[in-house]
C-alpha cells in the first residue's frame, strides 16, 4: 500500500488515535469522586467548627446563675439554625452539668454553683448537612462540644 505524501505519522500512531479518549474517560470519574470527596470533607469540618461555636455560645450561657436547661437548648438552637440553616427537629442538644464537689450528674444546669462543669454536646446527621453524598452515610451525625466551670 502507497503512503500518502500528507501523512507522515508512523503506522502505530495512526492506531492509537482514540486511546487518549479512552484514558480520560477512566481517569475523569475518579478524579471527580476524590474532588468531592475533599469537598465534603472540608463541609463536615466547617459544620463541625460552626457546632463547637454553638455550644461554646450555649456554655457561656449555662455557666451564668439563672440558667436553665431549656433556655440553654433554645439558645443553641437558635445559634444552629442561623448558621448551619437545618430544622430544629434535626439538632440534639445534650447538656451535662457535674457537681465538682460530688461528682455526681446535676439534674439542671439551674442547679450548678460555682465550680461545677457545664458540658454543652450538638450534634447534627450528617445527611441533612451534606452537599452529595447524603444517601451513603446513613445515620452518621457531626458533634459540637465545649465545656466550663460555673461561675
Amino acid at each position: 500500500m502507497k503512503r500518502s505524501c500528507c501523512d507522515h505519522r508512523p503506522q502505530k500512531q495512526k492506531n492509537r488515535v482514540g486511546s487518549a479518549m479512552v484514558e480520560v474517560a477512566v481517569c475523569f470519574p475518579v478524579f471527580m469522586l476524590i474532588v468531592l470527596g475533599i469537598v465534603e470533607f472540608g463541609r463536615a469540618m466547617s459544620i463541625n467548627q460552626m457546632l463547637n461555636s454553638a455550644s461554646r455560645i450555649g456554655c457561656r450561657a449555662a455557666v451564668l446563675d439563672g440558667s436553665s436547661d431549656t433556655a440553654v437548648s433554645n439558645l443553641v438552637k437558635t445559634q444552629v439554625r442561623n448558621t448551619i440553616g437545618c430544622q430544629d427537629s434535626s439538632i440534639t442538644v445534650k447538656i451535662v452539668a457535674t457537681s465538682s464537689r460530688t461528682g455526681a450528674t446535676l439534674t439542671n444546669v439551674s442547679q450548678a454553683t460555682t465550680g461545677d462543669l457545664i458540658d454543652v454536646d450538638v450534634f447534627v446527621p450528617f445527611a441533612d448537612v451534606s452537599w452529595s453524598v447524603q444517601q451513603w452515610l446513613g445515620t452518621a451525625k457531626i458533634r459540637g462540644e465545649f465545656s466550663m466551670q460555673h461561675e
